[in-house]
């Protein structure tokens, strides 16, 4: 599956990664540290007293806090790794052939190749006949969904890892928030870049396989994934565009602040050009709106940060100490046994008491 550990024997790393969050939260129990200090007077077998934290517990928190980040990282980047290959497949429709777009790179953009989906986006005062509509295509109606499937078979194995391990749920929300981040950058960077991939027929595409990827939220519950689905917003606004009908009746307003209101004007432009009708042969948006929006890109010429079109991946640590602390609800350690894994290693003799 790929999320992996680190490079020890599986079944200990499995155990230490199970340790380490049963630790973090006992930890993170308790604003005052009870560790690595003498009981106060008064103090019996029958309860637990918070007292002054010493420098040994708080040095003890910080290096279990580092330990935690580091395997939330290594978990997320594995993570990714499963699907880029999965993306670059998802991003087109089977039996197309590809054709990159040469573009001058920034040092801030990337340049994976990945998927797309969107949502059916009726411009304000027009009728349901023949509104700007998208043709809400079945998944399961002409598309094949290996592909698609499994992307959606990766993100299951994610999740069933996650919960066997006892992650806090909080950190798996986490995971998954930038898991799909990852998704909807790699694929509307590939929409951008790739002219065969603005067609039509591949908005369909990318839109059925993205209809799937919101069931599996739905099912995978938001106790997990949170809000996971909003990250798929610039994809998903990418793809509405594609698959609605009618492109030729979009106004300015239509577009920028109903249809794809998340994207800025560099990237409406890019897509809006390179859009093409493979099935119907019908026209992009209105070469006034064509006009209009390169004339913003001119004004705003002298900003270094308007010229780029493509996202950005975020690979930062998106949780803190309190984030941990605020969600863990009042345990129960009394009788906790040591796995007999961590009892077979001398660090880990002190459990034993």
């Amino acid at each position: 599956m790929g999320i992996g550990y680190i490079s020890d024997p599986p079944s200990f790393n499995r155990i230490l990664c199970r340790f380490c969050f049963f630790l973090l939260s006992f930890s993170f129990s308790f604003p005052l540290s009870i560790l690595l200090v003498s009981p106060p007077r008064g103090w019996t077998k029958d309860k637990v007293c918070q007292v002054e934290a010493k420098y040994p517990a708080l040095l003890f928190k910080q290096q279990l806090t580092a330990y935690v980040e580091k395997i939330y990282g290594i978990i997320r980047d594995n993570s990714k790794k499963d699907l880029s290959s999965l993306l670059s497949s998802c991003i087109q429709t089977p039996g197309t052939t590809t054709e990159t777009i040469q573009v001058p790179r920034t040092p801030t953009e990337t340049f994976q190749a990945p998927g797309t989906s969107t949502e059916t986006i009726q411009a304000p005062g027009t009728s349901t006949e023949n509104s700007l509509r998208s043709s809400g295509i079945s998944f399961d109606s002409r598309y094949p969904t290996n592909d698609w499937k499994s992307i959606i078979e990766s993100l299951k194995g994610t999740l069933s890892t996650l919960q066997d391990n006892f992650v806090p749920p909080v950190l798996v929300q986490r995971i998954f928030t930038q898991i799909f981040s990852y998704i909807d950058v790699q694929l509307f960077n590939s929409l951008l870049l790739r002219r065969e991939c603005c067609t039509f027929s591949n908005g369909e595409y990318v839109k059925a396989g993205l209809d799937e990827l919101e069931l599996w939220c739905g099912h995978a519950k938001e106790k997990y994934v949170g809000s996971s689905w909003d990250e798929l917003k610039h994809v998903r606004q990418a793809v509405g565009f594609l698959v609605i009908h009618q492109k030729l009746r979009i106004t300015y307003e239509d577009l920028t602040s109903d249809l794809c209101p998340m994207l800025t004007i560099q990237q409406l432009y890019r897509i809006c050009t390179l859009y093409r009708d493979d099935n119907f042969n019908t026209s992009s948006v209105s070469p006034d709106i064509i006009s209009s929006m390169k004339n913003i890109m001119m004004l705003d010429s002298h900003d270094a940060d308007s010229n780029s079109f493509l996202l950005d991946d975020n690979s930062s640590i998106p949780f803190s100490v309190d984030d941990i602390s605020s969600s863990l609800q009042d345990s129960d350690f009394t009788g906790v046994k040591a796995a007999a894994e961590l009892l077979k290693r001398p660090s880990f003799q002190f459990l034993q008491g």
